[in-house]
């Protein structure tokens, strides 16, 4: 049996970047899926890069870590993720508090620009012009989420990284150190062992009675076929709601309800939003919802009115557009910041998720991880340790 140096549990942007940059620095990597193009946050992501939303020296670092890669990933890849930059668009509504939001966007670098109502029409004409009060605008990256998965799987097995499609039902371990995962049809052996799985990275622990600071969130969101018409810019809403409703898990006063299925720990939001791919097809978003059953049932076709009726009081050509409805689970931590390093609960155990920026921080992350793995002391990776929740109680 083929022992490998690393098995990474989930092909999402994480695990398919993660094991590609350990295949970079020499490790044999096997990478693992529960089944071909799952429902994840990653296939239904909408690709934004921000690498304006660094807030403090370390997020501005991996920021500017995080768009140098993209500006060179499809050549180092050899596959197209679609990366461009354009104007971010994210619309102060007439109930906002404008000097509230003024202040938020001051910590940023670069900083969003303040525009009045017609300058922001002017930016995007498709707007409605009585939804809104004013804009901030920004330059803002974008890739396609899942061709950018794609172009890291290929670049992987281009260095000799196999990749699996089946569900792991086990994590096997051996006094106290992880030996392997076991499917359905097979045991595999590693001596590492990652966790990608993103919003079911916590289920897939929980039978090791391991408990991670690592929460999800259920997105619902409208995807729609190409349509003939042309967004100039990215729309997503100045005072994005899902921030707070994440923000309610650091309270830490819910953490034993995690663990248990048909909990509800905050009320669901809205964050009007659109983003447009190259080839003419809309994402349109979102709900966000807090709650602990991965599977939880949710009225659909309500979700869909709602989603429907915010977009199209604030870019009126998408009222009636064609468009299915989806949901999926988005993974964040306790702390905004990424779960990144060794379970010390397992020896050679490790997570990899909880990104709140993930395409501008998941590039270089995973290529500060396999650097450290490889022997290249990295402090920034130290203290993204998921270790740190337990420090601080």
């Amino acid at each position: 049996m083929t022992t490998y140096d690393w098995i990474v549990i989930g092909n999402g942007i994480t695990g398919a970047a993660l094991s590609y940059e350990l295949a970079h620095v020499g490790f044999s990597v096997l990478l693992l899926d529960q089944r071909d193009r799952p429902p994840s946050a990653t296939r239904f992501s909408y690709g934004g890069v921000a690498f304006w939303a660094g807030t403090t020296d370390a997020t501005q670092r991996l920021c500017q870590e995080g768009i140098d890669r993209h500006r060179q990933l499809s050549d180092e890849l050899g596959v197209s993720t679609e990366f461009h930059e354009r104007d971010l668009l994210m619309p102060v509504f007439p109930d906002d508090d404008l000097p509230a939001l003024t202040h938020v966007y001051q910590r940023f670098h670069p900083q969003p620009t303040l525009i009045d109502r017609q300058t922001a029409c002017e930016l995007e004409p498709l707007l409605n012009p009585e939804a809104i009060a004013a804009a901030f605008v920004v330059k803002h990256g974008h890739v396609h989420p899942e061709k950018t998965a794609q172009a890291y799987n290929y670049a992987f097995q281009r260095l000799g990284g196999q990749m699996a499609i089946a569900p792991v039902q086990e994590i096997q371990t051996h006094q106290g150190k992880v030996t392997g995962v076991v499917t359905p049809t097979e045991t595999y052996a590693g001596n590492q062992v990652v966790v990608c799985a993103g919003g079911m990275s916590r289920a897939l622990l929980h039978p090791m009675q391991i408990s991670v600071p690592c929460y999800f969130s259920h997105a619902e969101l409208i995807e729609t076929p190409p349509v003939d018409f042309t967004l100039r810019t990215v729309i997503m809403p100045a005072n994005t709601r899902r921030f707070a409703l994440e923000a309610t898990v650091e309270q830490n006063q819910h953490e034993n309800l995690w663990d248990e299925a048909g909990h509800e720990i905050a009320p669901p939001i809205l964050d009007a939003g659109v983003f447009q791919f190259a080839d003419g097809h809309l994402r349109l978003g979102q709900i966000s919802r807090l709650l602990t059953d991965p599977h939880a049932p949710v009225d659909a076709a309500a979700s869909e009115r709602q989603i429907r009726a915010a977009i199209a009081h604030l870019i009126p050509a998408l009222d009636g557009v064609p468009g299915q409805w989806h949901r999926c689970l988005v993974a964040f931590s306790g702390d905004r910041m990424p779960l990144v390093g060794a379970l010390p609960e397992r020896m050679g155990l490790h997570l990899f998720s909880g990104f709140s920026n993930p395409f501008a921080f998941i590039p270089p992350l995973a290529q500060r991880f396999a650097k450290s793995q490889a022997g290249e002391a990295d402090p920034l990776i130290e203290s993204l340790a998921p270790s740190r929740f337990k420090e601080q109680d």
